[in-house]
Parts: C-alpha cells; sequence; structure tokens
C-alpha cells in the first residue's frame, strides 16, 4: 500500500477510479477474425472426430471432405445436426463451408462439423456469439468411450458367471 486512507471520500475516490479501469476492458468488442480470402476457421472436437472448418459469405453451400454434405452424411438426421447453427444464429443459406474431417464416425464427424461450424461462425461474426453460447454449440462435448478394463468383457460389462 502507498498510500494510506483517512477519509470516507477518499475511499469513494478509489473505489471509482478501480471501478472505471476494470469497466474498459471488459467493454472492449469482439473483432472479427478472418484471413486474407474473407475465410474464418475452426476446428471441431466430437468424440474421435476432428474437424477442420472454412466458413465464408455465400450460396450455403456445405461441402465434407470434397463431397456435397447430402452425399457424405447421408441420413437426415446428420445433415439437420450440421444446419443447427445457422438456424440458431438465423444465417441460413449466407455462408459456404469448406470442412475437411477425420476419424470417429459419422455421428462423432457430424457433431465435429457442427463445433467447428460454430465457432467459426463467431469467429467471423461475433455478435452470433450469444445465440450459440446459449444454445451450448461452442461447448465441446468432452464425452468419449470408455476405455476396457482388465478383468471385464467390456468397459463395466463382466463376464457371464456360471455357479455351475
Amino acid at each position: 500500500m502507498a498510500e494510506e486512507i483517512k477519509s470516507l471520500e477518499e475511499l469513494n475516490a478509489v473505489a471509482q477510479g478501480t471501478e472505471a479501469a476494470a469497466a474498459e476492458p471488459a467493454a472492449a468488442p469482439r473483432e472479427p477474425v478472418r484471413d486474407a480470402l474473407g475465410r474464418s476457421y475452426a476446428t471441431g472436437k466430437r468424440k474421435d472426430a476432428v474437424a477442420r472448418v472454412w466458413i465464408k459469405p455465400g450460396s450455403g453451400k456445405v461441402t465434407v471432405n470434397g463431397k456435397d454434405m447430402d452425399k457424405y452424411f447421408a441420413r437426415p438426421v446428420l445433415q439437420m445436426i450440421l444446419r443447427q447453427p445457422f438456424q440458431v444464429a438465423g444465417v441460413e443459406g449466407e455462408f459456404d463451408v469448406m470442412a475437411t474431417v477425420r476419424g470417429g464416425g459419422l455421428s462423432g464427424q457430424a457433431g465435429a462439423v457442427k463445433h467447428g461450424i460454430s465457432k467459426a461462425l463467431q469467429l467471423y461474426e461475433p455478435s452470433l456469439r450469444p445465440a450459440l453460447k446459449a444454445a451450448g454449440f461452442l461447448t465441446r462435448d468432452s464425452r468419449v468411450v470408455e476405455r476396457k478394463k482388465y478383468g471385464k468383457r467390456k468397459a463395466r460389462r463382466s463376464f457371464q458367471f456360471s455357479k455351475r
């Protein structure tokens, strides 16, 4: 403590000075993060799948590993998962997505691309962040398969017990 506070007025002055200093950095708005081609990049993860996602303004075309979304994710449920971030943010059909995904199965890959799209959207347009965060799309789903234990048939399943 460099200076000693002796009155209530001095205390109020010091408190107001620290409040003003603390409010300035918090009020700074987020800046959009875009590369030289006007794209935003993000990495999405789910289970064992890792997706690298680039988004840019366009007509709403989604390409996954060089294939159209309808060809790569044939099941309608997986296609719906990929569309969710755009619906929540209210920007359907405004961005083109180019994604490369590896590891895991189709369900995990769809979740990884969804996570990547959500992160890239909020980097491209920071004003979309509250809607995506409220929907829980920016949080990485940390659930993974539990490892198999020795003396067990699977992670928790025991071998069948035989009395005789």
